[in-house]
């Protein structure tokens, strides 16, 4: 059957595109359309779709309100749409933690130039989002989403020395962040903290960072790669199986988290959890660029480490969390005792950015086998050859459980590479942590 879609957006010209754009695939069928949340919330009990697409300011009734009220009558999968702006970033977090599966920037540049890869994009991503898991709806059996292929060779992050697609993610090209009135900050946020600077170290040059940055791809290029097993995701009813906690007796200098669909609220669930740890954590979650450092601010609002976006430069201390920038790549490199981060334009070599795989394999460099690294809920297999390279190092590796996944692709990977220590449920995670490290 074909996956039913609701389109809720106040622009007639974006419905019809999206329309034109979502029937383009055989497998998805437009059942109906809204143009505020009010008509969406009706037309959700009504035609009961698979999949919502909803912007996030309307009249009437805004997204984050439709989302509320359709989630509390007739919970269904939602991606949300929303402006490249500061407020637009803001109001899309709310969305999400209203019960919003995913979003997308809403580039109407992209949508009416009918550019092919944000249209591929696009699709991959509505199919996804309609197969997630939200509270009270169960996904339909169906076949494999185009956005996830079946072997080894077709799933592999692809490595080459020619760019030929520029910053392309699963977000579409990135762009810079329109300036708008900037919102005030939580009055958390506020608070005194200590800077993060880059200390007495010399200062770092681009040249040396893109000089690691050939090395690191040509090393992910070299690993033999996953077995093709791993690559291959279910769905329906079929179960992980989830691990008890158990500690590993190893030395970690640092903990690393890589995530995608759903990630932004299942690291709500662990960061605001963690004490204010005696090592730093990097975050790696697939993000527009325009959305990472309100994304950090506000995990900073609610947390004990200091949650900040990282900057070129950088140096990892214990008891802050950097999130990796979006639209760019995150390494890392020696300098004395301390780790400085390094953040560069990606040159078209890999297909997200950032990249969870480009991440590990630097840390692998970096810190050997002391990383604790874990693999949150997320489309694709981003992050499973980053988790092998630090598994042959001696590293410690977690997956999110599939039950409490929103969408079960990257922890699946490394689970089914055999390369993971540990399963464990969301909720377990930042007690896991910190058992682990002491």
């Amino acid at each position: 059957m074909a996956t039913k879609v609701l389109i809720v957006d106040d622009s007639t010209f974006f419905r019809k595109r999206l329309k034109e754009i979502v029937e383009s695939d055989p497998t998805m069928q437009v059942i109906g359309e809204a143009k505020d949340g009010k008509e969406g919330v009706a037309l959700t009990s009504q035609l009961r779709p698979d999949v919502i697409t909803m912007d996030v300011e309307m009249p009437v009734m805004d997204g984050i309100t439709a989302v509320k009220e359709i989630m509390s009558k007739c919970p269904t999968p939602i991606m949300m749409f929303s402006s490249l702006t500061l407020e637009g970033a803001d109001a899309t977090f709310r969305a999400l933690e209203a019960g919003a599966v995913d979003f997308m920037p809403k580039n109407f540049d992209d949508i009416a130039h009918r550019r092919q890869d944000a249209i591929k994009n696009l699709i991959n991503s509505i199919k996804a989002v309609s197969r997630s898991r939200v509270r009270g709806f169960r996904p339909q059996a169906a076949a494999i989403p185009a956005s996830r292929p079946t072997t080894a060779t077709a799933s592999r992050t692809t490595f080459s020395s020619t760019s030929t697609t520029g910053t392309a993610s699963r977000f579409g090209t990135t762009s810079s962040l329109r300036t708008a009135s900037t919102p005030a900050a939580p009055a958390s946020s506020t608070m005194a903290r200590k800077p993060i600077g880059s200390g007495s170290a010399p200062a770092p040059t681009q040249g040396s960072a893109m000089g690691q940055y050939n090395e690191i791809n040509a090393m992910l290029a070299a690993n033999p790669g996953t077995p093709a097993g791993a690559l291959k995701f279910t769905f329906g009813d079929h179960k992980s199986e989830t691990t008890t906690f158990r500690k590993s007796g190893k030395n970690h200098s640092i903990v690393a988290i890589g995530s995608s669909t759903g990630g932004p609220i299942a690291l709500q669930q662990i960061i605001p959890k963690l004490p204010k740890l005696n090592v730093p954590v990097v975050i790696i979650q697939h993000m527009p660029a325009s959305f990472t450092a309100t994304f950090a601010s506000r995990l900073d609002a609610i947390s004990q480490l200091h949650v900040v976006e990282a900057k070129d430069g950088d140096m990892l201390e214990p008891g802050n969390c950097f999130i990796a920038p979006g639209g760019k790549q995150m390494i890392f490199e020696k300098v004395g005792v301390k780790t400085r981060i390094r953040i560069i334009d990606d040159t078209g070599r890999v297909t997200y950015n950032p990249c969870v795989d480009v991440s590990f394999a630097s840390l692998s460099k970096t810190y050997g086998g002391k990383v604790l690294a874990m693999i949150l809920t997320g489309m694709g297999s981003d992050g499973c050859e980053g988790c092998s390279i630090l598994k042959k190092k001696g590293a410690v590796v977690w997956a999110q459980n599939e039950e409490s996944c929103v969408v079960y692709g990257m922890p699946q990977a490394i689970v089914n590479a055999g390369i993971t220590d540990l399963v464990l449920p969301l909720n377990d995670i930042a007690t896991s942590i910190v058992k682990e490290l002491g």
